[in-house]
């Protein structure tokens, strides 16, 4: 599914890979395509399975997460949310009901691995989004402790930037600054935990919080996926390289290998490139999950 069709309601947007419609004046309906974005752009070419990869593992984490911070999910059936059967159907497995909440303006970034951005910024600076960090570390190497590096929400085509914290503090208040940080770094412990446990490594994730009429705090959007995550397999890893993965880095590693400037319109992928991408990510699952 490259783009979600529900004729019956009212798409009020459309993300890098979500589309979103209206059901009520309290929540809406999330529709997890197929669709994959690497360096903020979205490429041509779906990958099968991985809406229906993405919104079980949320799922999952949202279920086991509520003793730290509630999630969006709401008690809403999808058959209520689109009643007519055939219109349903390719919703199945890939679509939630949400209560609709404020989203803050920010992605709430953590890194326990020295990879990415993070790597590229140590080696030119010997700090990370101005956090400093011992010297000598090599590429992927575990950090001291999980650092929080918040970014920028883009727009579709747009890429994330990443912000000091005091950013943050002066777009949400400081009381809500720091409840996003602390809570990040709990859901992230809590998930590194779980997921070694199975073989996976988090090496770094990002968060999406909102805050309902009340002002608490909610998880929303997705959650510790291998779309907001690196997930490397801990059998095989190595510092001093860019790990294997079980998340969309195969595809980054793929589309470092020619010459795009990183902005749309995006290149087509290989099918083997789509193929093995889709079995990273329904491993991820398995690993998670089992």
């Amino acid at each position: 599914m490259l783009e979600s069709h529900v004729p019956s309601l009212k798409r009020i947007h459309q993300g890098k890979v979500r589309d979103i419609y209206a059901l009520d004046e309290q929540h809406m309906l999330i529709v997890t395509t197929d669709r994959l974005s690497a360096f903020d752009v979205v490429m041509p070419d779906p990958i099968p399975g991985k809406g229906r990869v993405l919104t079980q593992i949320s799922n999952f984490w949202f279920a086991r997460t509520k003793h730290i911070v509630p999630n969006h999910l709401a008690d809403y059936p999808l058959a209520r949310a689109v009643p007519d059967a055939a219109e349903r159907a390719p919703l199945e497995e890939r679509s939630i009901v949400v209560r609709r909440l404020r989203a803050l303006p920010i992605e709430a970034v953590v890194r326990g691995y020295l990879i990415g951005s993070g790597w590229k910024d140590y080696q030119q600076t010997g700090a990370v989004c101005g956090i400093a960090l011992p010297a000598g570390l090599r590429q992927a190497d575990r950090l001291p402790e999980p650092i929080f590096t918040p970014a920028t929400k883009a727009e579709m085509g747009a890429h994330d930037e990443n912000i000091p914290y005091e950013r943050v503090v002066a777009l949400i208040g400081r009381g809500l600054a720091e409840q996003v940080r602390a809570t990040a770094l709990a859901l992230y412990a809590f998930a590194v935990e779980h997921a070694l446990a199975r073989g996976i490594i988090i090496a770094d994730t990002k968060f999406e919080f909102g805050v309902d009429e009340a002002g608490r705090l909610t998880l929303i959007d997705e959650a510790l996926t291998p779309d907001s995550s690196r997930f490397w397999p801990a059998a095989t890893y190595r510092p001093g390289t860019s790990p294997p993965s079980f998340d969309k880095q195969y595809v980054r590693d793929y589309l470092e290998t020619l010459d795009w400037p990183k902005r749309p319109p995006a290149p087509k992928l290989p099918p083997e490139v789509i193929a093995r991408t889709s079995e990273n990510y329904a491993e991820a699952l398995r690993r998670l999950t089992s």
